[in-house]
């Protein structure tokens, strides 16, 4: 499985420019980060789906949310919410409607 962490750089929300380079910079390290060290095992894993892309952007308090962009199997998703979690990442609004709505 092809894993890509992707940084989304614009925001819903007004930012100082000079706290918007260093936070930019901040989120494509930690993009890099996920992609290339905590996200490694899924990269040699058979899965039928061959990518999974996940996006990183920031809310209006600067905590990193993450949101998968694929249908992935649900223990690929579990992995990946465990991670991030792990990280302090907080999923996106859309994610928790979808689990939420799987749930009950």
């Amino acid at each position: 499985m092809r894993v890509t962490v992707v940084a989304i750089l614009e925001t819903e929300f007004k930012q100082d420019p000079a706290l918007a380079k260093i936070m930019n910079s901040r989120l494509i390290r930690v993009a890099k980060e996920l992609q290339d060290i905590h996200l490694v095992g899924l990269q040699g894993r058979r899965s039928v789906i061959h990518s999974l892309t996940i996006q990183l952007s920031y809310n209006q308090k600067y905590k990193i949310r993450y949101r998968m962009m694929n249908d992935v199997p649900p223990a690929v998703a579990c992995l990946v919410a465990e991670s991030c979690s792990r990280l302090g990442y907080i999923p996106d609004r859309s994610v928790v409607r979808e689990q939420s709505r799987m749930l009950g």
